[in-house]
């Protein structure tokens, strides 16, 4: 089982300080969403002529009934789309210009400009071009039909010049033609190509280095092609490389390449290259960077010698990250504790590098700083802060919110036609032109609008638009507490949560986690589902329990999901100890990479443990289901269980109030 693809955005439960400003009170349980669910019984109709017309049957006479309605724009799309290598230029532009300025258009256009590059067609191509699209597969096209038509003045110069220079990495196949007929301009000079060189020998790869070299002269092209062999494998003929920047820049990321894969010949390999091409420090923190860095991703013996050879200029967030964690995975508080204070204070005053400091400060002896980075800490809901809040015996902080508004504005909002749409597709189960209509209303809606919308989708069953559409920019709407930790079968959950002898709230938070509960979530491994459950896994526990098996289909059945999913996490958390940190790692990982981290750290405490999974995937996935399971036991039931209690598995114990601190010194 795996986190599925939508689960795994705006993870963190989240509070901004200029949020906590209400008394300390206790906080209530949210209140029932104010929309009803959209009812449209065309729906059916509307469906059968989608699939009719995906199979070539579109019969526009027969539709005489649903012709107006708004969504059956999306079975002309279809139709169009069937046909789309065959379609007269005249009929897509026609439908492009009856829904210009719609979703159903963009989508259409993607299609159109992809079918008319593939037919060589260059006028019919610009003719449906929009300046707004991004694209570089199109953006190239775009440029291509335009070299076909004679249009390649200075600004289509300057367009495809930018196009090359922009990234190290492969440019489609699409762009070949464009950057040939820049070549043969004379528009690709050497000190172009050799930035292009410089950006893909950062990016590793060497294969885009060889196609820039191909328009420099003989003697420059010679030494960017071994360049590139240098960071395919490191050879010694560098050694005898001119002593330049480019030469020591190539060099240095060549070695950074080998130590992701061999730290230790890459560091046995440092000096020699160092001393005979000048490396500067920055030059040689880039290289050992990385051989630090996956040294100590797999806590290899040599780990922390190597974290003390980067220069401090070379150490970034994520390499403080990992200094932390290698001293915490060998027990060595002080070590722990230097290292986050080694930190820029933005990290270091996070909540998760508060709590930590407070629990090292308070093993090393200092309480009183272990107190105020506790206090810190706690005014932040989410799993460091919860930890914090149990730590000093404080509520767990929260600050919740509801969208309000009016009568007329909630109308207005859905009335939107836009949005209405939108609902109707999801409910058709057409995800992705679901989310062209949603993006397509929301470009028109202020914070207040878009905040009904989320709600409106929240009461049509489609619960991710307030992970995708809430907090991004706007912290305070990460108080929407309701909208972005939904509910739904939650008799079912308490059922099964209470014959498995689980916390219920735990399984909502896996569902959460998982698939935003989204019954017919699937994810690239074929998991399943609320609970993201392998078909091969849900035969088995269905076997185990007794349960009637009826295919892989029935585990978009959320009964039958929740009821094999929940019985899976019984049994991981039986063969791993009664321990449900393990149980969650194991459910996302596997049980391989789990038995691992056990025998690398047998009998740390669960906090350290979780903090030192290799995995970031992994290491996120637990703290966010635990944070989540806080969060729904307030849903649930108004209080919460200690997070220090559910980590260890147990279900009996004291509960937790909530309150908003009524400051965030408080």
């Amino acid at each position: 089982m795996t986190c599925a693809s939508a689960a795994c955005a705006q993870s963190t439960p989240g509070q901004p300080a200029a949020a906590q400003t209400a008394p300390a009170a206790a906080v209530p349980r949210p209140a029932d969403n104010r929309f009803e669910p959209m009812v449209d019984p065309a729906l059916p109709r509307i469906d059968e002529a989608i699939r009719q017309a995906e199979l070539g049957r579109h019969d526009a006479s027969g539709h005489g009934d649903i012709a107006a309605h708004p969504l059956y724009r999306w079975v002309e799309y279809a139709a169009l789309k069937r046909d789309i290598d065959t379609l007269p230029p005249a009929r897509a532009q026609a439908f492009l210009q009856r829904y210009q300025g719609d979703a159903v258009a963009a989508e259409f256009r993607q299609a159109w400009l992809t079918a008319t590059a593939r037919r060589e067609d260059a006028a019919a191509f610009l003719a449906a071009w929009d300046d707004g699209i991004d694209d570089i597969r199109l953006r190239c096209g775009k440029l291509d039909a335009q070299r076909r038509l004679g249009r390649t003045g200075a600004e289509w110069t300057r367009e495809a010049q930018d196009i090359w220079r922009g990234s190290g990495e492969s440019r489609p196949d699409q762009c070949d033609p464009v950057f040939a007929a820049l070549a043969d301009a004379g528009h690709l000079p050497p000190a172009l190509s050799w930035e292009r060189i410089e950006k893909a020998a950062a990016e590793w790869q060497p294969g885009v280095m060889r196609v820039a070299a191909r328009n420099l002269p003989p003697a420059e092209r010679a030494l960017a092609e071994d360049y590139a062999a240098f960071i395919d494998s490191p050879h010694p003929r560098a050694l005898e490389w001119p002593k330049t920047d480019r030469s020591r820049l190539v060099a240095s990321h060549g070695l950074a390449k080998l130590g992701k894969d061999d730290p230790d010949r890459a560091e046995s390999l440092l000096p020699q290259y160092a001393r005979a091409l000048g490396f500067s420090e920055a030059d040689r923190g880039r290289a050992m960077y990385r051989i630090a860095l996956w040294s100590v991703a797999s806590y290899l013996p040599d780990s922390e010698r190597r974290l003390n050879l980067v220069p401090e200029s070379s150490y970034d967030e994520r390499l403080h990250e990992w200094r932390v964690r290698e001293a915490l995975s060998r027990s060595d508080w002080p070590a722990a504790l230097a290292a986050i204070r080694k930190m820029g204070p933005d990290q270091r005053n996070d909540s998760r590098y508060a709590y930590f400091e407070a629990r090292l400060a308070e093993l090393t002896g200092d309480a009183a700083t272990a107190q105020a980075k506790y206090r810190a800490a706690a005014l932040v809901p989410e799993f460091h802060g919860f930890l914090a809040a149990d730590r000093i015996d404080q509520p767990y902080a929260l600050c919740p919110r509801e969208p309000s508004a009016d009568a007329a504005l909630r109308a207005s909002v859905s009335a939107n036609p836009a949005l209405r749409r939108a609902m109707g597709l999801h409910q058709l189960g057409r995800a992705g032109w679901a989310v062209k209509e949603w993006h397509d209303a929301m470009d028109d809606f202020d914070d207040s609008r878009r905040h009904l919308a989320v709600e409106m989708a929240q009461a049509n069953g489609w619960y991710d638009r307030a992970v995708f559409s809430l907090g991004r920019g706007k912290p305070e709407e990460l108080r929407f507490y309701s909208l972005r930790f939904p509910l739904s079968h939650d008799a079912v959950i308490r059922r099964e949560a209470a014959r498995n002898n689980i916390d219920p709230a735990w399984v909502a938070a896996e569902i959460r986690a998982e698939s935003i509960f989204n019954p017919k979530a699937r994810s690239g491994a074929n998991a399943l589902g609320l609970m993201q459950v392998l078909p091969a896994t849900g035969a088995s526990v269905a076997r185990r329990i007794g349960e009637p098996w009826g295919g892989a289909a029935s585990l978009y059945q959320p009964e039958t999901n929740i009821v094999l999913g929940t019985a899976y996490l019984r049994q991981m958390m039986d063969e791993y100890g009664g321990k449900p940190y393990f149980a969650i790692a194991g459910y996302n990982a596997g049980p391989t990479p789990l038995q691992r981290w056990q025998s690398q750290r047998p009998g740390m405490d669960a906090d350290f443990w979780i903090e030192t999974i290799s995995y970031k995937e992994t290491r996120e996935y637990v703290a966010r289901v635990f944070a989540f399971s806080v969060i729904y036991d307030w849903r649930l039931d108004g209080d919460a269980l200690r997070l220090s209690d559910r980590m260890e598995g147990r279900t009996q114990g004291p509960r937790k109030q909530f309150r908003c601190p009524a400051s965030p010194a408080a």
